[in-house]
C-alpha cells in the first residue's frame, strides 16, 4: 500500500493537526486535558512520595504501584504538553527526531503499563490464593526480576518498529491528522510501502495484549474462587474490595486502547476521524490521571499517609 504522490521537500518535521474536524473546539478541549494532566503529575508524585517514605509500604504490591506511578509520569508527560501547545495556541510543528522519539515513548511506556497490571494481578493472586508463601514467592529479587521482563519487553518491542519507520522516506505532506505521534497516523504519510510496520505493531501488539489479558483473567478467575472459599464475610468483601479497584483500572486501559487500536484498522469509514483521535488520546490521558486517585482512594494506608501529607501542607 502506498501513500498518495510525493513531492521532493526540505521540510524535516511534522505538523501535528490537533483533532481533525474539531479544531474550533481546541480551546474547549484544553481546559479538562490541563486539569487531568495536572491530577496526573501531581496525584502520581503523591503517590511515589508516600510508598518511598512510608517503610511499612516497601512491599510488592506498593512496589508496583510505585512503577505504575512512574509510567504514568511518563505517558502523560510524552504527549500531554505539545496537545496543550496545539489546543493554546495552535503550534503543531515538531521536528522529525522529537516525533519519533514520542512515538517511542508512547508505545514503549504502553507496552510497560499492561506488563504491570499482568505484575500486579499476579501479586494479588499469590496474596489471596497462597498468602502463607507470599514473602517466599515475591521476594526483592523476584521483583527485579520482573520489573526488568517487564521494561526489557517494552524495548524489544518497539526498538524494531521504530527502525522500520526511520527507514520511511517523508517527502510528501507532513500534516499528521492526530494530536501526537501516533504510529499508524505518520506511517500513512510515507512516501513507501508502510505496511511491514503496521502489521508488526498490530501483530505484536495483539499478542502482547491478548497474552497478558489472558494471565489476568486467569489470575482473576483463580482469586474469586478463593474469595468465595472464604469462611469470614468481612475477608471476603476486604478482598473483593482490593481486587475491584485492580479491574476497574485495568478496564480503564484496555478497553480504550483495544478499540482505538483495532478500529484504525478496521473501522475506516465507519468511525469518524475525530472520535478515533479523541479515543487515542483519552487512552493516554485517562488512565495516568485515574490511577492514583483510584488507588489512592481504595488502599487505606495510602489514603492516610495521603492525608496526613496534605494535612501537614
Amino acid at each position: 500500500m502506498l501513500a498518495s504522490p510525493c513531492n521532493q521537500t526540505s521540510d524535516n518535521s511534522f505538523i501535528l493537526v490537533g483533532i481533525p474536524g474539531l479544531e474550533g473546539a481546541h480551546l474547549w478541549l484544553a481546559a479538562p486535558l490541563s486539569f487531568m494532566y495536572a491530577v496526573a503529575l501531581v496525584g502520581n508524585t503523591l503517590i511515589l512520595t508516600v510508598i518511598w517514605v512510608d517503610s511499612t509500604l516497601h512491599e510488592p504490591m506498593y512496589y508496583f504501584l510505585c512503577i505504575l506511578a512512574v509510567v504514568d509520569i511518563i505517558m502523560a508527560t510524552s504527549v500531554a504538553p505539545k496537545m496543550l501547545s496545539i489546543f493554546w495556541s495552535g503550534d503543531g510543528a515538531i521536528t522529525f527526531t522529537a516525533c519519533f522519539a514520542q512515538m517511542y515513548v508512547v508505545h514503549a511506556a504502553t507496552a510497560a503499563e499492561t506488563g504491570l497490571l499482568l505484575g500486579m494481578a499476579f501479586d494479588r493472586y499469590v496474596a489471596i490464593c497462597k498468602p502463607l508463601h507470599y514473602q517466599t514467592i515475591l521476594t526483592p529479587k523476584m521483583m527485579q526480576g520482573i520489573s526488568l521482563a517487564i521494561i526489557m519487553r517494552a524495548i524489544l518491542f518497539m526498538t524494531p518498529l521504530s527502525w522500520m519507520m526511520i527507514q520511511l522516506p517523508f517527502y510528501g505532506s507532513h500534516m499528521v491528522p492526530h494530536s501526537y505521534c501516533e504510529h499508524m497516523a505518520v506511517a500513512k504519510l510515507a512516501c513507501a510501502d508502510y505496511m511491514p510496520s503496521s502489521l508488526y505493531s498490530l501483530i505484536g501488539s495483539s499478542i502482547i495484549v491478548g497474552s497478558d489479558v489472558s494471565f489476568i483473567a486467569t489470575s482473576y478467575s483463580l482469586i474469586l474462587q478463593a474469595v468465595f472459599r472464604l469462611s469470614s464475610r468481612d475477608a471476603r468483601l476486604k478482598a473483593l474490595s482490593t481486587c475491584g479497584s485492580h479491574v476497574g483500572v485495568m478496564v480503564l486501559y484496555y478497553l480504550p486502547g483495544m478499540v482505538s487500536h483495532y478500529v484504525e484498522w478496521f473501522g475506516q469509514g465507519v468511525v469518524p476521524l475525530h472520535m478515533q483521535v479523541l479515543l487515542a488520546d483519552f487512552y493516554l490521558v485517562i488512565p495516568p490521571t485515574l490511577n492514583p486517585i483510584i488507588y489512592g482512594l481504595r488502599t487505606k494506608q495510602i489514603l492516610e499517609q495521603v492525608l496526613g501529607v496534605l494535612g501537614n501542607c
